[in-house]
């Protein structure tokens, strides 16, 4: 049975910083394609970064250069390290994980349904 518990949400002031975590288990960080998603109230989840199966990874626009996505392997934990936090931040933060390789790997393509596995959420709140 796949489980991935997040942790690591909080409340922080704009310009903060927060670190995401997502202990997997049941699957292999190493052997999986793994993703941050986001879901602000009133609106749809969508992926703010991906992680593949060989370390290569790609952010959403808003996040790039302020958010990175890391996993230790042998944790079989994956991170979002986010930095230079603004309230547009402010969202549920999803870790997602599916089996092999990424088979879409342009973030702004991504849909939910190319994720097996979700966690429970961890909530960022960005105060300015």
């Amino acid at each position: 049975q796949v489980q991935l518990v997040e942790s690591g949400g909080g409340s922080v002031q704009a310009g903060g910083s927060l670190r995401l975590s997502c202990v997997a288990s049941g699957l292999s960080t190493s052997r999986s394609c793994m993703g941050w998603f986001r879901q602000a109230p009133g609106k749809e989840r969508w992926a703010v970064v991906l992680i593949d199966t060989d370390g290569s990874t790609t952010y959403a626009d808003s996040v790039k250069g302020r958010f990175t996505i890391s996993k230790d392997n042998t944790k079989n934990t994956l991170y979002l390290q986010m930095n230079s936090l603004k309230p547009e931040d402010t969202a549920m933060y999803y870790c997602a994980a599916d089996l092999g390789a990424c088979e879409e790997t342009d973030v702004t393509a991504v849909l939910d349904s190319d994720f097996v596995h979700w966690g429970q959420g961890t909530q960022v709140t960005v105060s300015s």
